[in-house]
This record gives C-alpha cells, structure tokens and sequence, in this order.
C-alpha cells in the first residue's frame, strides 16, 4: 500500500505494540506482514508487599513512547509512513486517575496481585453467591437460557479487575473520595495509553479488554449493572467501550487469536508467555462451560463480534524464568537437552503455582512445590520435572522442542508452532490494518501466515479408551497428586 503526498508515492506500514507483563514490544509491519524494525524495553514490575505486584503509570508511559519512536527508527523508516498503530495489552491491570489532571491515584494493580484474595474467597463461599447460583440455575432450567447458565457458575477470580477495585475503593480513601465528587476515571493499560494519546479526550477501551474484567456483560455487550450493583462499584467511573480498531487497543490473548488466523469456530491457540493461554473460538455466540472455561469478546470489527472460550495458567512462563534465575540453566534452549539426559524425572513433580491456581480449580491460596526429592535427584530431573508441569498445565514454551513435542503427545494432536513469535503484536497490527484498508480481507490475512514447524504426536499417551499406557500416564497421575497437596496451603490452618 502507497501514502501519496505533493505528487510523490510513499510505501506505508503499520505501526504496532505489545504491552506485556514483562516487556514492551514494538514492530513495524509491511504489507507481507515482515517486521521491519523492532524496539523492546523492560517492564518493571514492583513488589512493595508479599503477593502485591503494581507497575508504575507514568514509567509504563514512558515505555511505551520509547518503543514507538525506537521502533521506527530501527526500520530506517519515517513517523509520516506509518499507516496506523495498533495496540494490544495485558489484561486486567488497571489503575484510576483524576479526571482533571490525569494524575493516578495509585500505580497499576496487576493482574497477577494477590490483594483481593481473601475478598474473593469470600464472596465465593458467600450466602449471597449460593442464593445467585441456585436462582440462576432456577432460570436456566424454565427458561433454557445460557446467560442465566453463565450466571449460575460465575466464580471470582483474583485475576479479574472486580475484587482487585473494590479492596482499592475500600481501603483508600482519596480514591473513595474522588468517586463521590464525580472526578475519578478507572482504565485497564489500553484505556490510560488511549488516554494519554488524547491529551486526556478519550475515556475508552474495547470489547476485548473489558470481557477480560470480570464486570462485563459479554452477553449485552456492555458493563454489567447487576455485578457492579453487588460488589459496589460505581458504573461512573468506567470507561465508553468502543470497537477496535484506528489506532486503539485490542487485549494480547484475543490480539495473539486474531495474529494467528484463528477466525474459524472450533479454532484453537495456546499463547506462551508469563502464563499460559488457551483460546476456542466459538463463534458469534459466548460459550458457557461448566469445566471453568471463561467466555470473552475475542473481537468486534463493525458488527461482526467473535467469542472465544478462555482457560489459563497465570504462572507457567515464571515457573521457566524463576528456573533460570536459580541458575538451573542459563539459556532456555538448554531445557531440551538437560531434560533429554536423563529417562525421567526421578519422581520429581513440580506445581507452577506461584500466583495460585486458575481455571477449572481456582484456588488462589495454592502453592508453587517440588515434591519428590531425592538425593539422587540431580538440576536435569529439576528442569525435567519443571517442563513436565508446563506441559500438564497445557502450555509449550517458544523456545523448547521437547516442551512443545510433549504437548502434541498429550492432546494427541498436531501442534503447529508458527515462525512469527509476535503473535499479539502481529494480531493488533492485522485489526488496525484491516480497519484502513492496508489488508482487505481476514482471508488475504491467512495467506500471510507462516509455520516454522508442526509437532505431531508420538502416541505415548491414551486415557479412558482401554488401551495401553503411554508413558505419561502414571506421571501425570503422580503429577496430579502433587497439585492436591499444593492447594489451600496458605489457608486457614
């Protein structure tokens, strides 16, 4: 695609970042959907208590100019040949501002902080959400709805925005008091980075990243009235919800679903990061799952709106990153061949549990454990053990070919890992391109994607079909046991 300016044709990219839990990513695309130039800085994340995780707004701000402008300088390109720019984020971290001065009111509460647990667990073994539960189920039966379905299994999470706001709301009091005089703004990152691109114009987000909350209604596409009713938060403070799309921000799991092609019911992806993510796109309707799937808005462009069927394990990227920092391996390319050294893991299990445990179990007061030590247990059957555990929590690490063959095993499917790792960044560059123009169709974006290699499974592991055991199966078994023991360790004794 061409920019024409005083009579001279001029080739246009598209501009696009990644806001992630660890690092900011900025990629310029061409029209082949190649980068062209690239920045990364750091995100650093802050622990001023055990179990608090908090970003800095205006540091997180500054990151993020810093991408763009490196970004396009590396591409040896100019800001004017930019088409558009696209945004994806992580979810659920948020913090609040003034309205009139922009200034925060508290640094961001990440999705990983642990602040709200008991508030949560409360509300989940409550009165008030049994009575719910039992209406719902009520209404479901009579009417055969699935919202009210949806509304029977609702489970709260120390992920979702919800519990994380109201502790905020309850415990500081500046923020109470700016909620009263009408002066506070709540964002998730794409709503502050929004808000700061406008000079302060625009209090908005997506359908993507508001889905991702735990306060929205992705049956009426709007923010639920009834929950934030029940746990008393303000609907005033919160954000308009647009499209995406036009230089606005897209969340990285649903941006990753759309970078990946996966605009077909039935598609799946898993994204490997600081968690594990897997994705089911299930179409024009939210799929309601009593296996503790969560349905979100994968993404609205025009009138079209994509469901996706969510399921994650907030901790599995760490549990790699934590290994490393211990020194069990210094490059995560070594994994393959220390875990390939030894026949098995020696028993070793290992929980990747360091922020709790997420769907289908949701036990935020779960612990990260090795189990099974010994002292012939040597750093191979460590790291061995680690990877297993990765894999038992359905996820495959980017860089490790034995991480990702033992997943093909144990779903018993092919997995195709694609040759661009970027895929929430390449996700929110296809959406904003789509939106101008630079790309014309989802199908003339399909024909953009590239495989780097297919794992096919090697038939080592069967359930419930009476035939033989694959190796597998006595480990996960063990490995099952371990989780068990893992849960509600931080409990009430």
């Amino acid at each position: 695609m061409e920019i024409q300016r005083n009579g001279f044709k001029r080739e246009s990219y598209i501009l696009s970042v990644d806001v992630g839990t660890t690092s900011i990513r900025c990629h310029v695309f061409d029209k082949e959907a190649q980068i062209r130039g690239s920045c990364t800085t750091k995100v650093n994340l802050l622990y001023p208590e055990p179990g608090l995780v908090e970003l800095d707004p205006e540091e997180l701000w500054r990151g993020f100019v810093k991408v763009v402008n490196g970004a396009v300088q590396d591409s040896g390109l100019q800001m004017r040949q930019m088409e558009t720019l696209g945004i994806s984020t992580q979810r659920g971290t948020f913090t609040t501002w003034d309205r009139k001065t922009g200034v925060p009111f508290h640094n961001f509460i990440s999705w990983q902080d642990l602040r709200a647990v008991e508030l949560v667990r409360s509300w989940n073994n409550s009165c008030t959400m049994k009575a719910i539960h039992g209406v719902m189920m009520v209404l479901h039966f009579l009417s055969k709805n699935k919202r009210f379905q949806a509304a029977s299994l609702i489970v709260f999470s120390t992920q979702h925005v919800t519990f994380r706001l109201a502790w905020a709301l309850r415990h500081w009091k500046q923020l109470s008091q700016a909620v009263a005089e009408g002066t506070c703004c709540f964002g998730t990152i794409d709503t502050w980075l929004l808000y700061k691109l406008t000079k302060g114009l625009v209090h908005a987000t997506d359908y993507s990243n508001a889905s991702a909350t735990g306060m929205f209604d992705s049956y009426q596409l709007c923010w639920s009235e009834f929950l934030c009713c029940l746990v008393s938060l303000p609907l005033s403070i919160l954000p308009k919800v647009l499209n995406t799309g036009l230089g606005f921000g897209m969340a990285d799991q649903q941006a990753a679903m759309f970078g990946e092609c996966c605009f077909d019911i039935g598609d799946v992806k898993i994204t490997m990061g600081t968690g594990t993510f897997m994705n089911i796109n299930t179409g024009s309707k939210p799929h309601t799952s009593v296996a503790g799937l969560y349905p979100v808005v994968g993404w609205k462009i025009g009138p079209e709106v994509v469901y996706l069927a969510e399921g994650n394990a907030a901790d599995t990227g760490t549990a790699i990153k934590w290994a490393q920092e211990l020194e069990l391996f210094s490059d995560v390319r070594e994994t393959d061949a220390m875990a390939n050294s030894v026949a098995n893991s020696d028993g070793v299990c290992f929980v990747p549990s360091f922020s709790g445990l997420q769907a289908p179990l949701n036990d935020p007061k779960a612990c990260a454990s090795f189990m099974g030590l010994k002292p012939s247990t040597t750093k191979s059957h460590l790291v061995r053990a680690i990877l297993e555990s990765v894999a038992f929590r359905s996820v495959c690490l980017l860089e490790s070919l034995y991480e990702l063959t033992l997943t093909a095993d144990l779903f018993g499917r092919k997995v195709a890992r694609p040759t661009q790792h970027e895929m929430s960044c390449l996700g929110a560059a296809f959406v904003a391109g789509l939106e101008v123009g630079f790309w014309k169709s989802q199908e003339e974006l399909k024909k953009l994607q590239r495989t780097d290699r297919v794992f096919l499974p090697r038939n080592l592991y069967r359930m419930g079909d009476g035939g033989t055991e694959g190796e597998y199966t006595p480990i996960l078994q063990r490995w099952e046991q371990a989780l068990k023991r893992s849960m509600n360790w931080y409990g009430n004794p």
